[in-house]
């Protein structure tokens, strides 16, 4: 249930490839930097163990924040120079990828359309809610299956109308949308030392190969913890594994070369009876960050991982005298739904 990737050593920050990262065109969605916090008190109610940080892209101000924010502005600089003025993107009604694509395309005056796997709500709630308040029209399919067909059925359609169309893939989980992932390291470093584990919320992978990309560019060997929401731990090293190939060679590296300097682990233990359905640790979770820190964390992804950082807590996994960084990627808007 619990799997790695990576285990080689470490040199010093891969200047070059650093640089070419700085000069790869992207736009400015939010502000930045998002805050990094002390959660002091979380960590009294465990009884103690490590130092707990957090860092906040659940305040990202842009269309709700998250960690699909920091993604966007790579691939839709790609779709702006490519003339493109229609979006295609999928996910679930409740998609928080889908969200934030509809609000980036529409702040760049493009048409936002979505593949959802499910079906229209009667009223509509959180991201499907404000889906529709933003204007994107929406095809539903039956199936996660169905999704990727059906966007690149839809793009034919659009371009034999003479759209311009750009498709972006789940989550926006592709070597470019990571690449705001890379950059967000050396944002965390801006703020303070690296920390000794970094444990986040995972599903199409793009946020883990980013952050792990980043650090191994800055010769860290700080590990990624991914707490899958959905997929199997091996599923996701794979996908994992991909992007961070890809990362590379956008940088002028050896895409395995830099995977292999990348320390990654996928736990998959954590979802429970499925995707979005809360389980006792995401409950108490939510309830522990609530009450403790007023930080707001959903069932389908954030509490599920703070559900697994406490449990690794409370199993003695971290020394008392290392810092444990959880990145908050987001959802609050399915409290919503």
């Amino acid at each position: 249930m619990t799997d790695v990737l990576g285990e080689t050593g470490f040199e010093g920050p891969d200047g070059e490839a650093l640089g070419r990262l700085a000069r790869m065109p992207h736009l400015e969605l939010g502000h930045y930097p998002t805050p990094l916090e002390e959660m002091s008190r979380l960590r009294d109610a465990l009884g103690g163990g490590p130092r707990l940080l957090v860092k906040r892209d659940d305040t990202i101000p842009f269309g709700f924040g998250g960690n699909k924010v920091r993604k966007l502005p790579y691939v839709l600089a790609e779709a702006m120079a490519q003339g493109a003025d229609t979006i295609i993107t999928c996910g679930g009604v409740q998609s928080n990828h889908a969200r934030a694509t509809t609000a980036a395309a529409v702040h760049l005056g493009l048409a936002p359309v979505l593949v959802a796997n499910g079906g229209p709500q009667d009223r509509p709630t959180g991201n499907a809610l404000l889906v529709r308040l933003m204007g994107a029209e929406v095809h539903y399919v039956a199936s996660r299956e169905e999704r990727s067909p059906r966007m690149e059925a839809l793009a034919e359609e659009y371009r034999a109308r003479g759209r311009q169309t750009y498709i972006i893939p789940l989550g926006a989980s592709t070597a470019l949308g990571a690449m705001g992932f890379v950059r967000a390291v050396g944002e965390l470093l801006d703020q303070a030392p690296s920390p000794d584990v970094i444990v986040h919320a995972c599903s199409s992978g793009g946020t883990q190969a980013g952050l792990a990309a980043g650090l191994a560019l800055h010769g860290l060997a700080t590990p990624v913890i991914g707490i899958s929401a959905d997929d199997p731990a091996d599923a996701v090293l794979a996908t994992v594994g991909a992007t961070i190939a890809g990362i590379g060679e956008l940088l002028g590296r050896e895409g395995p070369d830099v995977a292999a300097r990348c320390r990654i682990e996928v736990r998959d233990d954590c979802v429970g009876e499925g995707y979005g359905i809360p389980t006792a640790a995401s409950l108490e979770a939510q309830a522990l960050a609530a009450r403790t820190e007023a930080i707001f964390v959903d069932h389908t992804y954030t509490a599920k991982a703070l559900g697994a950082l406490i449990d690794m807590v409370r199993a003695g996994r971290f020394h008392p005298d290392q810092t444990v960084l959880f990145w908050h990627t987001g959802g609050q808007v399915g409290l919503f739904t």
